[in-house]
């Protein structure tokens, strides 16, 4: 089988940016309507944020307002008919890694509706030597609920565990958004053995533009073992952004529930958000689907995203992975009043008199965990010298002044003036309907 190039993947687009018809907002000529129909027209034509971001400086070249920037950014591009069943598809990545996957249209497909995605990360990546797909890529035995199916493929060079999978499956969700109506808030991924264990390391990597991950036969401290080659540190505290679905097998002979099981529970004691379904009998196979299914996909159905969620937390060590939704981490670095104990999912108590960390530490990192209550937003940081927050005019009341507190220091008190120019900006990266930012708040922490 021929896979079909990933160009052709997206002719479609062109198509899909035709505007719908929008009224001419009152006092604007025909003329600058029409030009601002056709900048946006080449904005929703673009192929990827990178394309999208040149084209805001023609947006904001013709006089938009921040409230019809606004109205259009919310209704999104539109979307036509498109041919159902499995396509094979190629993304390249920003580091020119060629990666295939296999898409699956819903049969019934209607670009007036918004529809759920399934990532499905297969298991043995590490016995797979070349990107080249498997299969038919048709989800098989494991189909669930209506839905877009999308199936990647991993190989020796490019685990699930590595940087370039998580630019992959960044890329062909954006990829998605532009061609077909998905619903931005029903972005899920799932996995089997090592696609698993790849579902916790993209949720400990990238949670921004997932709902939730549901890891089968898989086991998070597969990510501790050396032979992995991950070379960044991990944080599971992160995890607590996301709910997970988690299945393991009694008598699994890799991964058992012996082995698992203190694990999942000890992420539950710390916060994290796991419906667990041991499963007895299971075996290092899916034989267990059919009894599962219907809780699988009701817990997808039952665990929307949240776009601007009240609490947040995320750490790295690095600023490639920086961001969880409206926070962004800018800079690293102590600061004097940083706390010195800061409850950590990676502290595994497996007896009480001494904690084990889940995965080591050798270097520095930066936290926030924030809590948004109104207009008041609480952030508590450690090793964080700078970070800004994106603030959603669904989340925040712009009419008021927002508090920011950091450490029990008030580091912002004003009103934020919502900007055309921000939300452009935002809008080109994220390419999602329901997470618009009207303005940034930087906050610079004082050693």
């Amino acid at each position: 089988m021929k896979p079909m190039r990933f160009a052709s993947a997206v002719t479609g687009v062109a198509i899909a940016g035709v505007l719908w018809s929008v009224a001419v907002p009152h006092g604007q000529s025909p003329v600058a309507a029409a030009g601002l129909d056709a900048a946006f027209s080449k904005f929703w034509d673009a192929r990827s944020p990178a394309e999208a971001a040149r084209v805001v400086d023609t947006v904001l070249s013709t006089g938009v307002t921040y409230d019809d920037a606004q109205r259009r950014l919310k209704r999104g591009r539109s979307y036509t008919a498109q041919k159902p069943g499995v396509a094979m598809l190629i993304n390249r990545t920003d580091v020119k890694v060629e990666h295939y996957y296999a898409l699956t249209v819903p049969p019934a497909y209607d670009p007036a509706r918004r529809y759920q995605v399934r990532f499905q990360l297969h298991g043995g990546v590490m016995g797979r030597s070349t990107n080249q797909p498997r299969n038919s890529g048709d989800i098989g035995a494991l189909a669930g609920a209506e839905q877009f199916y999308v199936i990647p493929y991993g190989w020796t060079a490019a685990p699930w565990w590595s940087e370039d999978q998580v630019l992959n499956m960044s890329a062909i969700v954006d990829t998605l958004k532009r061609t077909y109506n998905i619903d931005e808030n029903r972005v899920v991924v799932s996995g089997v053995s090592d696609g698993a264990t790849g579902a916790y390391y993209l949720a400990m990597r990238d949670t921004t533009p997932f709902a939730s991950f549901l890891p089968l036969n898989g086991f998070i401290m597969v990510l501790a073992n050396i032979d992995t080659g991950i070379n960044d540190q991990l944080y599971p505290n992160n995890l607590r952004n996301k709910p997970l679905f988690v299945v393991n097998g009694g008598r699994d002979r890799l991964y058992p529930i012996s082995a698992v099981e203190p694990y999942v529970l000890h992420l539950k004691k710390t916060g994290v958000t796991i419906d667990y379904h041991p499963q007895p009998l299971g075996e290092h196979n899916t034989a267990w689907w059919p009894d599962v299914k219907d809780s699988f996909e009701r817990f997808a159905d039952e665990h929307p995203r949240d776009p601007s969620p009240a609490r947040l937390t995320w750490e790295t060590s690095n600023l490639k992975h920086n961001r969880a939704h409206w926070l962004v981490i800018d800079k690293l670095g102590a600061q004097a009043n940083d706390p010195r104990n800061l409850a950590d999912v990676n502290d595994y108590s497996p007896i009480e008199v001494m904690a084990i960390p889940l995965f080591e530490r050798r270097e520095p990192s930066g936290r926030v965990d924030l809590v948004r209550t109104g207009n008041a937003v609480e952030a508590t940081t450690r090793g964080v010298a700078a970070f800004t927050l994106l603030i959603s005019p669904d989340a925040f009341d712009l009419t008021q002044p927002i508090k920011v507190t950091s450490n029990g220091r008030v580091v912002f008190d004003a009103n934020v003036q919502p900007s055309a120019a921000t939300l452009m900006k935002w809008a080109a990266r994220d390419n999602d309907r329901t997470m618009l930012y009207a303005a940034e708040i930087p906050i610079r922490l004082g050693r």
